[in-house]
């Protein structure tokens, strides 16, 4: 009997990799969405889906370019946990295949949708106590009127609006896209 393997599958890859306990596996992790997050931006896939989602936005309007793809991650790819007690982080092209993904997940794939139409990203691991990191969100940089820049919160995991930042977290963990 002759097997058929269906292409999807031929290229599905999954690499498997130790990470330390506590905050340095925390680091670890934000690492590696950085790496994918640069390689990502320049995937024809995701460009494609950024420029998507933005194409009805009003030419630069970047609040709502970035509102435009905030939303879609929010709205339309599903919080789904990682394996039990085990950490996964999915590439942004296997996130928007699946629609659905945990934080870090989430994140990665908004960073690499922000960073492929221009708009800086950058993760940040909060928690409640020093060195107890417990969840990711995405910050993207914006200029507003007077030039004042600032870095505005994206949190994808909630029904919240652009801004929102989770309360009783005040122990944050920053690593730049951009850099």
């Amino acid at each position: 009997m002759k097997m058929i393997i269906p292409q999807a599958l031929v290229r599905r890859t999954i690499t498997l990799s130790a990470i330390p306990d506590g905050s340095d596996g925390i680091k670890a992790t934000l690492a590696l969405m950085v790496r994918l997050a640069k390689n990502s931006k320049n995937s024809f896939a995701v460009r494609e889906k950024a420029m998507e989602l933005v194409a009805d936005v009003p030419q630069k309007s970047y609040f709502n370019e970035i509102k435009a793809l905030f939303e879609f991650i929010r709205d339309h790819i599903r919080y789904t946990m990682d394996i039990n007690e085990v950490e996964t982080v999915a590439t942004p092209e296997q996130t928007l295949a699946y629609a659905q993904g945990d934080c870090d997940d989430k994140a990665l794939l908004l960073a690499s949708l922000l960073e492929s139409i221009g708009h800086p990203a950058r993760f940040v691991a909060v928690g409640s106590k020093p060195d107890d990191y417990s969840h990711v969100l995405v910050e993207t940089r914006m200029m507003f009127p007077g030039g004042k820049i600032k870095w505005i919160p994206l949190e994808t995991t909630e029904p919240v609006p652009v801004g929102w930042y989770p309360p009783d977290m005040p122990y944050r963990l920053v690593y730049n896209v951009e850099t």
